[in-house]
C-alpha cells in the first residue's frame, strides 16, 4: 500500500477521534457543576487526535521502510524465483523490474525471465499491505481508546497537549542542529581522508594548484597548494566586493533614514532590495557580457596590456553590487533603531546633521552595521556563479585585479562534478576546501558577535 494511503488513514482516524473527543468534552461541560471543565473542549479533542495520529504515523513510516524487504523475501521463497541468477546486478535488476510492474510503477519488464515474478510480487504486496493496514488501524484504535477513556471534566488535557507541542518544537530545533552536526562530521571525516594522502602543510601553504582527477599515480602534494584559491576568495569576495558594497550600502542607508522624505524612502527601499532577489546567474551574465569586457577595455586604455576578459575586478564589482542590499538593509534597520532622543540631543547641543550622523548615529548603530558587513562577506566568499562566469578558473597568486583568478567555491564544484572517483585525492580535496571555508565563515561570525556584544554594552 502506498505510504500516502497510510498517512491519509492516520490523519483521517485522527480527525474522527478529534470530533468524538470534542463532542465528549462538550458533554462534560453541560453536565459538570457550573458548566466548567479543566480544559477547553479543543484541548480534549487534540489530546485524543494526537494519541491516534502520532503512533499510527510512526508505524506507517516504519512499515513503509521494512515492508519492501519483507515482500522481496517472500518472493525469493517462491518457486518462481528459481529462474533468478544466484547473485549480481542482473538478479537485482530482474527483481526491481518485477517489483515495479507489480506495484504499478511500470507497464512491462525488459527481461522476459522477470515476468514470472510479477504475480508473486503482487501476492506478497497484497499480503503485507493488508497487514500494514490492519496494524495501523489497530494502533490508532488502541491509542484513541486509551486517550478517550481518560477524558474527564477535571482532566488536564491542555497541559498534555502543550507538552506535545513543545516536544514538536524541540524536535524541529534538533533537526536543524543535528543536520549541522552531520554536515560538520562528514566534512571532518572526508578532510581527514584527504590529509592522509596529501600533507596539510602542502595543502594550506602550497602555491601551485593543479590536481588531476584522472591521475592514477600516487598523489603529488605539490599540485594541491590551495593558497591561490584562498587568496582569490579573499581578494574577490572580501576586498574588491566590499570596497564596492560597504560605501554604497552605508551611504544609501544614511540617505534613506536621514535625508529622504517618507515618500522617497517608501519608493526607493523596495527598489534597492530587489537587487537581493535577482538570481546570481543573472549577475553572472551581466558580469561576463558587460562588465568584464568594459573592464578589459578600460584597462587597455590606460596602458595595461595584459588585462584579461576574465578578471578578478569584474567579478568583484558585480559581486559588490549584488551584496549592496545586505549591507544597506542591515545598516538601515540599525540606524533607524537608534533612539530618537540621541539624535535630538545632539542637534539640540548645536551639532550639525552630518556631525550627528558621524559622531552619534553611526557609532550607536555600529553593531548592526558590523553584523551586516560580516553577513555580506560570508555571502560573498560563498558565491560561485559570478566567479565561474567572470573571474575564470586559473589559480593565480597575484595582486593584479585584471588577471583571471578562481575561488574556493568554484574549485569545490569543479572537483565534485568531475569524472574522478570519490576516493581520489582530487575529489576529496573539495571537502578540505569546504572545511577551510566553513572555519573562515565561523571565524567571521565569531568576530561579528564579539563586536556586537562590545558596542551593545557601551550604548545600553
Amino acid at each position: 500500500m502506498p505510504s500516502a494511503v497510510l498517512l491519509l488513514l492516520a490523519f483521517g482516524l485522527g480527525l474522527v477521534g478529534w470530533l468524538a473527543a470534542r463532542g465528549r468534552a462538550w458533554a462534560f461541560r453541560r453536565t459538570a457543576p457550573r458548566g466548567r471543565i479543566d480544559s477547553l473542549p479543543g484541548f480534549h479533542a487534540w489530546y485524543v487526535a494526537l494519541w491516534i495520529a502520532v503512533p499510527a504515523l510512526l508505524f506507517a513510516l516504519a512499515w513503509n521502510t521494512i515492508s519492501p524487504a519483507l515482500v522481496t523475501h517472500q518472493v525469493l521463497a517462491d518457486p518462481a524465483a528459481t529462474v533468478l541468477p544466484p547473485t549480481g546486478f542482473e538478479r537485482d535488476t530482474m527483481l526491481a523490474e518485477a517489483y515495479a510492474v507489480a506495484d504499478g510503477r511500470a507497464y512491462g519488464v525488459f527481461n522476459a525471465e522477470a515476468q514470472g515474478l510479477v504475480e508473486p510480487f503482487r501476492a506478497a504486496l497484497l499480503k503485507f499491505q493488508s497487514i500494514g493496514l490492519a496494524i495501523t488501524v489497530l494502533i490508532a484504535f488502541a491509542g484513541g481508546a486509551f486517550a478517550f477513556l481518560r477524558l474527564r471534566p477535571d482532566f488536564t488535557a491542555r497541559t498534555r497537549v502543550e507538552r506535545a507541542v513543545m516536544a514538536v518544537l524541540l524536535l524541529a530545533s534538533l533537526v536543524a542542529i543535528l543536520t549541522t552536526i552531520g554536515i560538520i562530521i562528514s566534512l571532518i571525516f572526508e578532510t581527514i581522508r584527504f590529509f592522509g594522502m596529501v600533507s596539510p602543510t602542502d595543502f594550506l601553504f602550497g602555491t601551485h594548484w593543479s590536481p588531476d582527477p584522472m591521475s592514477t599515480s600516487a598523489p603529488d602534494g605539490s599540485k594541491y597548494g590551495a593558497l591561490p584559491l584562498f587568496w582569490g576568495t579573499i581578494y574577490i569576495g572580501a576586498v574588491i566586493a566590499m570596497v564596492v558594497a560597504i560605501p554604497l550600502g552605508l551611504l544609501s542607508a544614511i540617505y534613506l533614514t536621514q535625508y529622504a522624505s517618507p515618500r522617497v524612502r517608501q519608493l526607493m527601499k523596495p527598489l534597492l532590495e530587489i537587487l537581493a532577489g535577482i538570481p546570481t546567474v543573472v549577475y553572472g551574465y551581466f558580469a561576463a557580457l558587460t562588465v568584464a569586457p568594459a573592464v578589459r577595455d578600460a584597462a587597455q586604455a590606460i596602458g595595461i596590456a595584459n588585462a584579461s576578459t576574465e578578471s578578478a575586478v569584474a567579478a568583484g564589482l558585480v559581486m559588490g553590487i549584488m551584496i549592496v542590499p545586505f549591507v544597506s538593509s542591515m545598516a538601515d534597520d540599525s540606524i533607524a533603531a537608534v533612539p530618537q532622543a540621541m539624535g535630538d540631543g545632539s542637534l539640540a547641543m548645536g551639532a550639525t546633521r552630518a556631525e550627528t550622523i558621524r559622531l552619534v548615529l553611526i557609532p550607536a548603530a555600529l553593531p548592526g552595521i558590523v553584523a551586516g558587513v560580516m553577513l555580506a562577506i560570508s555571502r560573498a566568499i560563498g558565491e560561485t556563479m559570478i566567479v565561474v562566469m567572470a573571474a575564470g578558473a586559473t589559480a593565480n597568486l597575484t595582486l593584479n585585479p585584471f588577471q583571471s583568478m578562481t575561488t574556493v567555491t568554484f574549485q569545490i564544484v569543479a572537483m565534485l562534478t568531475g569524472e574522478g572517483s570519490f576516493d581520489h585525492p582530487a575529489t576529496l580535496s573539495a571537502f578540505a576546501l569546504g572545511m577551510v571555508l566553513f572555519l573562515v565563515t565561523l571565524a567571521l561570525n565569531f568576530i561579528a558577535l564579539r563586536v556586537v556584544k562590545r558596542y551593545r554594552e557601551a550604548y545600553e
